[in-house]
């Protein structure tokens, strides 16, 4: 008998927080995990988990820059990135190995149907980024909010880290939101959303939720659809 659930949610998991420094943060990813089990076992949600690749994927852009002297085709720099997602991914399978689909999704021409709670994913193929990659999986299982776990409050006019006069949003839409970043995509960019993302999020109607994922009580307000800290993109 197929399993039904009381709710799915789509995470965007960027990889800073899980790979902040170039090493993995074992025990943040002990609380993520923790955090994701006991929704599960409490409120029968279900949860598809898109593993980004943070800081893992630039070390492997810069050290094959280094290398060869000069920089990389973009194409290049895209499958190094993807294959970042896809090692990251490949962990947080194995970690939720007794209850997640056995296989993670990394072609989204051909989606895979599951009723498992957890279902992994990771990036796809050069030119789609993975904030693409997860409205697409959204698409595909007609979910219309995604939340975006990174490593900032909220979504900002200019960089909160460079700039202490950033002003922070609390919601946005997606016309605003791409006049603000532009519509060109660049791999390694560092946006809250990628433009190409965002740009099928507007289209397919797909409402994103940014939060700063270091604070896993403010998450959890967001999954359990309580006022949270953090913007509203739609």
């Amino acid at each position: 008998m197929k399993k039904t659930y009381s709710d799915t949610i789509i995470i965007k998991l960027g990889g800073s927080l899980i790979v902040p420094n170039g090493g993995l943060d074992v025990e943040y990813i002990k609380r993520f995990q923790a955090l994701i089990r006991k929704q599960i076992a409490e409120k029968n949600r279900r949860f598809f988990l898109f593993i980004g690749g943070g800081r893992l994927s630039r070390h492997y852009r810069d050290a094959g820059a280094e290398v060869t002297g000069h920089k990389l085709p973009p194409e290049e720099l895209d499958w190094l990135g993807i294959h970042a997602t896809r090692l990251n991914a490949q962990l947080f399978r194995t970690i939720f190995m007794d209850i997640a689909h056995p296989n993670i999704i990394i072609d989204y021409d051909t989606i895979q149907k599951t009723d498992k709670p957890v279902l992994i994913a990771a990036g796809w193929k050069p030119g789609w980024s993975t904030d693409y990659d997860a409205v697409v999986l959204a698409q595909d299982y007609n979910i219309k909010t995604l939340v975006k776990m990174s490593n900032t409050d909220y979504v900002y006019d200019k960089d909160p880290n460079s700039h202490t006069d950033a002003k922070p949003f609390k919601k946005l839409s997606w016309d605003e939101y791409l006049g603000m970043v532009g519509e060109a995509w660049t791999p390694g960019r560092s946006l809250p959303v990628d433009p190409v993302g965002a740009k099928l999020a507007k289209e397919q109607g797909v409402k994103a939720i940014y939060v700063n994922g270091k604070d896993l009580a403010n998450v959890e307000k967001v999954i359990n659809q309580e006022d949270f800290v953090g913007t509203v993109l739609e």
